[in-house]
């Protein structure tokens, strides 16, 4: 089975905030199960999320801010 091709490119700053969630997941020393489950989202999801594998709403992008326990801007420190 042919594996199926993406519609569009990842943009890059998408990467880069999956990055910065993986940064700020590490240097809190947490989980990446317990962000999840204090974002009350699906650990996969939040995985390619952070793999830069797929976008991410606003709502979402708020949920993991809260969870992380840091602000928008500083979850887009990554500029």
């Amino acid at each position: 089975m042919e594996k199926r091709a993406r519609k569009s490119e990842v943009n890059q700053e998408v990467i880069l905030l999956g990055k910065r969630i993986e940064e700020l997941i590490k240097s809190k020393k947490l989980k990446t199960r317990e962000v999840a489950h204090d974002a009350d989202m699906d650990v996969e999801n939040l995985r390619k999320y952070i793999k830069g594998k797929q976008e991410m709403k606003i709502s979402t992008m708020l949920k993991i801010t809260r969870a992380l326990g840091v602000s928008v801007a500083e979850l887009f420190n990554f500029v």
